[in-house]
């Protein structure tokens, strides 16, 4: 073991090693794409409980077998910080899986096609995300100031953009729970719809599983192409919480977009297990907002005092596991069987 982590740790240091090592992981998440939409889901059809968990117990497994890899060619801090930031991804992306259930209820969209929908849905993402994080990641070296005095601190390596991204990460958690539970967004009247219903034609119907079809003698869009243009544009929405939150746990680019990677591409799976269990995450709110609170309480104290990868993990993943016990102990299912 001790060889080991040693030649891990020496790995850390040799590009050559990281090269291949990323080139792997571009042709695993190729792959397996290719796998899932390509061989299981060619044709449309309603996704069981069963192909659910099956899907989602998979792309969890990969992301734990690749953290291992990442132990093995870039040593354990880099390790540390990939499942950090793979969990509070996959926390956080919870939220998200909520309004896609709206979503999907507000347009009644047919059973066999949510899967296409997420899967392109997600395919933007990864594009978006790449864009976010690498772009991100330059930001934050361009806005880093001298090291200063205040009250008596030393305070080395302030970031002004990230202390602007702790505030709004613990404005954002304090929000979320008081948000109010009773209110019926409508999904078709935002802006970016509407300025998106002026560009392209939409009709306010079905044609299967198609994107596009032929009205009047004219191409136009399917209702089904509109429900994938909301679900992108709430993903765009959700990164400006989920971003900001993992620059806390790392600087490494590649670090971070295989966390975002991995958490989001097991979205769709995911989707339909909780579609099914929802009475298990009734408390899930107050969990995510904890965990808002805490990332940007730690982006703000940074410069005084640094929070460790290993701590933040457990803080993170204990904050998940309390809101969900307390969702099946407290629930409105409990309370429902408690009264009769």
């Amino acid at each position: 073991m001790e060889q080991l982590f040693l030649q891990a740790s020496s790995a850390d240091s040799n590009p050559l090693v990281n090269t291949y090592f990323i080139i792997g992981f571009v042709i695993l998440i190729a792959t397996m794409m290719v796998i899932d939409l390509g061989v299981f889901n060619k044709r449309s059809h309603t996704i069981s409980n069963k192909e659910a968990l099956v899907w989602t117990g998979i792309w969890i497994s990969l992301a734990v077998v690749f953290g291992i890899f990442v132990y093995m060619f870039m040593g354990i801090t880099k390790a540390s910080e990939f499942y950090t930031a793979y969990l509070i991804e996959e926390a956080l992306s919870i939220d998200n899986l909520f309004v896609f259930i709206l979503v999907f209820e507000f347009f009644k969209v047919p059973a066999q096609y949510q899967h296409k929908v997420l899967f392109w849905g997600i395919l933007g993402a990864i594009f978006f995300r790449a864009i976010f994080i690498f772009a991100g990641a330059q930001l934050i070296q361009y806005t880093y100031m001298p090291d200063f005095m205040l009250l008596g601190y030393k305070i080395e390596e302030f970031n002004v953009l990230l202390t602007m991204f702790g505030l709004f990460l613990l404005y954002a958690g304090i929000k979320s729970v008081r948000k109010s539970e009773d209110e019926e967004p409508d999904f078709s009247k935002g802006f970016a719809i509407r300025l998106l219903k002026k560009v392209v034609p939409i009709t306010e119907t079905y044609d299967g599983g198609k994107f596009f079809t032929i009205v009047n003698g004219k191409r136009v869009a399917t209702l089904l192409f509109l429900v994938v243009a909301i679900v992108e544009i709430t993903d765009l929405i959700f990164a400006v919480d989920s971003i900001p939150a993992i620059f806390t746990v790392s600087r490494d680019p590649f670090i971070l977009y295989a966390s975002n990677i991995f958490a989001i591409l097991g979205l769709r799976s995911m989707y339909f297990v909780l579609a099914n269990f929802m009475h298990l995450f009734s408390y899930l709110k107050y969990g995510l907002a904890f965990i808002l609170s805490f990332i940007g309480v730690k982006m703000i104290i940074a410069p005084i005092y640094h929070v460790s990868s290993p701590l933040s993990l457990s803080i993170v993943a204990l904050a998940l596991l309390l809101s969900v016990i307390a969702s099946v102990v407290w629930g409105p299912e409990k309370k429902a069987n408690n009264n009769h």
